[in-house]
């Protein structure tokens, strides 16, 4: 018996012997078979020098014109970094988690294989792991994640091949810049920004444990996905670095014990233009194809970063004003039999009930969870912060009712909230939040530069997040009153005057339309006489508008005039209410229309993209719009020739002596020199001159009668606000029933527009008008417009003069004229008034009144 057992023992100990020899020899011959099979496909194997050439996918960036970040688009985020850009923390922690001899070994981890190479003989399957970072980077540039035997052949070799191309450090940072973290995040840096919202730099020791620790499986280890998981993988993480000698004990506990805080952070934008994005997203895709969004394109575009902010603030303030003006309409949602609920909830469950509702970018979703008898309510925001409502800031919110109507002032906290009501709130400038609610009407603002037509700036609604329409653009509406300078310009060049006199009196037309007679009239319901173009202008009298354009101008003459300012024909009606801006435009559409007249007369293109450049930094696209002669910069070729022709034509007496010269130079001392592109082409090779389709002088008139609409009309607030050294023009306009509100203006530096109203074209209520609705928002949106410096002033052309005139009349003054009645008007010198046709137009007028 004795004997037979330790007969088996020898047969078993020989079998063990025999196995493991086997496997030995098995694993030699394996080795010896890779090491061979390597030199004989090593010159059939990619080239490493390839990493550097493989373009990693990158987001299409978009940027201010002062370099300020816009928006990324792209499937991919990511953001490539150096190895300084990294914290020593974050190459320790990927060192601990997935190749601990990474600086030392030659690309493969020999233990590693060995350990592979037992468990297949063992298991009889192939199995991952054993990858150094080299070979995982091999794997990420030129192979596939699909386990199989040849594949891990491949990644050895070309794991090999890398580490004879780059050194330590380069492959450490292809690496960091190549893996995937998950949520859509490629390379550690867009991995940093999308978990934790910090730059890589920032992030600390366990943020970096956190990121390594995703690796192995991205999709479960996320910690906006998962955070049981994450947590987990980065105590493995960290213990491994304390193993390894990389942080010491007290780092270990602190970073293992702190508690692991991470949401999906948006791109780290600079300025926050979303709109503008889109309508860039959009070129992009028109004029490069669907891949522009990956190839890593840098689109600078025109926009003013300090216009941008204006325009947005001015744009959410002034609808949140005008929502306010019009009552409250309630919380946003309720909570259920909510002093029971708010005692069992959670603070989680109650953030989770707060996360069912919009979060626009102005204002934060709160839930009210006590009443206090000084008629303050105690608040829970949705990011945990407990607050409260102080009631100087809740006292606002009568009862809404409708457009019209608001039901009375409120005078308990009672009056407003209940508990458990779900609320929307904003922050106030000295502290603590205010009781807000999402406005019903829309907006938009954009700005151009009026001498080369760039955007600078464009709000195209209150909140893209809600309502991605964007209402600049797209949005065409009826332009009211704010259309009725093409009108007047239009009579101006016609051979009418600023002193021209207007009856303003009943007018009746018939209307096939209507299938009854159209009768318009006056904002005020009154009729106001003889009044002078300028002033008929300036007060915006519908009455003296229609007359001017059926009686003094003729609708195909305003038609032909008005159509070159951008406007389209089919936008313009045939008949009367072309007077009162009874047609259709966008705002983008007026701010180009406006930029005519402070630009002396030239149509300008508007223009969102600047130029363009590619991953490399190598520029491919350059705006050459149309520009207006004081944004047209000589070289000094150019120079000298112009130089030759001022000489021969005796221009201009003394040239300047800088490098670069600006036509607005020679503007100021030839007074009205503004060439047209036929004038000397040879001067102007490399610029495109815009055309002009005004008289300089139609422009400066009309300059100078919308200024006065900005010193004693309805723009007077602007005038006001702004500082009275601002060298402003502009027109407000309400349509009918106050559906729309409008305020267009300018300087020589900017033509700007606002526009009011509701989507879905109900009127906006009582009150509402372009100098109460449009007027405060153009205001916020151009307060930083001039940067500090004067305006650019256009001078008076030639062929101007000023002339002392009848204020009642519109004639030149004489020896009769009551002094007080006696102003100066601006002539064209052949537009001079006479008056000798003066009672001929007045029984004209007479005659038709009574008809």
């Amino acid at each position: 018996m004795f004997e037979y057992e330790k007969n088996n023992k020898i047969k078993w100990q020989s079998r063990v012997v025999l196995f493991f020899g086997l496997s030995i020899a098995s694993i030699i011959t394996l080795l010896m078979v890779i090491f061979s099979a390597y030199f004989f496909v090593e010159p059939s194997l990619p080239n490493a020098e390839r990493i550097r050439e493989i373009p990693l996918e990158t987001p299409l960036r978009i940027y201010s014109r002062d370099g300020r970040l816009i928006d990324e688009v792209g499937v991919r985020k990511r953001i490539n970094i150096s190895y300084e850009d990294m914290p020593q923390h974050l190459i320790n922690a990927f060192v601990a988690a997935e190749d601990q001899r990474f600086f030392d070994h030659s690309g493969i981890d020999y233990r590693g294989i060995l350990r592979a190479a037992f468990r297949m003989i063992s298991t009889g399957r192939i199995s991952g792991g054993g990858s150094t970072l080299t070979q995982q980077l091999a794997r990420e540039y030129f192979l596939n994640r699909k386990v199989m035997f040849t594949r891990k052949v491949l990644e050895v070799f070309l794991a090999y091949k890398i580490e004879q191309e780059f050194t330590k450090k380069e492959i450490m940072t292809f690496y960091a810049n190549k893996v995937y973290f998950g949520q859509r995040a490629y390379g550690v840096a867009a991995a940093a920004q999308v978990f934790f919202g910090k730059n890589i730099q920032d992030i600390s020791l366990s943020e970096a444990a956190t990121l390594a620790g995703v690796l192995p499986a991205p999709s479960n280890y996320n910690p906006v996905r998962n955070s049981t998981l994450a947590r987990i993988r980065r105590g493995y993480v960290l213990n491994r670095m304390y193993d390894l000698n990389f942080i010491d004990e007290e780092s270990y506990k602190a970073s293992k014990d702190s508690p692991l805080i991470s949401k999906l952070h948006g791109t780290s934008n600079e300025l926050s233009a979303p709109y503008v994005a889109e309508m860039v997203r959009i070129e992009m895709i028109n004029k490069y194809g669907g891949n522009v969004t990956r190839e890593g394109f840098k689109v600078f575009t025109t926009i003013d970063s300090d216009i941008q902010r204006d325009s947005n603030y001015g744009l959410q303030k002034g609808l949140l004003e005008y929502t306010q003006r019009h009552g409250y309409r309630g919380p946003i949602g309720k909570i259920e039999n909510s002093v029971n609920n708010l005692q069992q909830l959670s603070l989680t469950d109650l953030l989770l009930e707060m996360e069912r509702y919009p979060n626009p970018n102005v204002l934060e979703v709160a839930v009210v969870t006590k009443l206090n008898p000084d008629n303050s309510a105690n608040i829970i925001l949705r990011s945990g912060e407990q607050s409260s409502l102080l009631w100087n800031t809740i006292r606002w919110a009568k009862p809404y009712i409708d457009g019209q109507n608001t039901g009375p002032n409120p005078k308990t906290i009672e009056d407003v909230l209940t508990t458990g009501d779900v609320i929307y709130i904003m922050p106030i400038t000295i502290g603590g939040y205010a009781l807000a609610q999402l406005p019903i009407a829309q907006g938009a603002v954009v700005s151009i530069d009026p001498f080369d037509g760039a955007i600078t700036s464009l709000s195209g609604g209150f909140d893209y997040s809600l309502n991605k329409f964007n209402h600049v653009t797209q949005g065409s509406r009826q332009p009211g009153s704010a259309f009725k300078p093409f009108i007047y310009s239009a009579a101006l060049e016609q051979g009418n005057t600023a002193a021209t006199i207007i009856l303003d009196a009943p007018v009746v037309l018939p209307s096939s339309e209507l299938e009854k007679n159209w009768r318009p009239s006056n904002y005020t319901g009154r009729f106001y006489g003889e009044q002078r173009l300028r002033e008929a202008l300036v007060r915006s009298l519908n009455l003296a508008s229609v007359r001017l354009l059926l009686d003094n101008t003729g609708i195909t003459n305003a038609i032909n005039h008005i159509q070159p300012f951008g406007f389209k024909k089919d936008s313009l009606p045939l008949n009367g209410g072309l007077a009162l801006g009874a047609g259709s435009a966008t705002p983008l559409d007026m701010a180009q229309a406006y930029a005519v007249f402070a630009n002396g007369g030239y149509i300008v293109k508007p223009h969102i993209i600047d130029h363009i450049r590619t991953i490399d930094d190598e520029v491919i696209y350059r705006n050459d719009a149309p520009v207006v002669c004081r944004k047209c910069e000589l070289t000094p070729d150019h120079k000298k020739i112009l130089e030759s022709e001022m000489d021969k034509n005796s221009f201009i007496q003394d040239s300047d002596e800088k490098m670069y010269i600006s036509l607005s130079k020679m503007s100021e001392v030839a007074e009205t020199y503004q060439p047209d592109a036929n004038q000397a082409p040879e001067l102007f090779q490399d610029i495109k001159l815009a055309k002009r389709i005004i008289s300089e002088q139609n422009a400066f008139l009309m300059r100078d009668i919308m200024r006065d609409v900005i010193r004693r009309g309805t723009g007077v607030r602007a005038w006001r606000v702004l500082g009275r050294e601002r060298n402003l023009s502009g027109k407000t306009g309400t349509t009918n029933d106050r559906r729309d509100t409008w305020f267009a203006g300018f300087s020589g530096n900017i033509s700007a527009v606002v526009w009011v109203g509701n989507d879905d074209n109900k009127p906006l209520g009582s009150g509402e008008q372009g100098s109460r609705t449009a007027l405060p928002i153009w205001i916020e949106a151009v307060r930083n417009a001039w940067n500090g410096t004067s305006d650019y002033q256009l001078p008076m052309p030639k062929g101007m003069i000023s002339v002392s005139i009848s204020r009642i009349t519109g004639c030149p003054a004489d020896a009769s004229t009551d002094i007080k009645d006696i102003i100066f008007e601006i002539f064209r010198e052949d537009h001079l008034p006479t008056c000798e046709d003066r009672e001929e137009l007045r029984d004209i007028f007479s005659t038709k009144i009574s008809h």
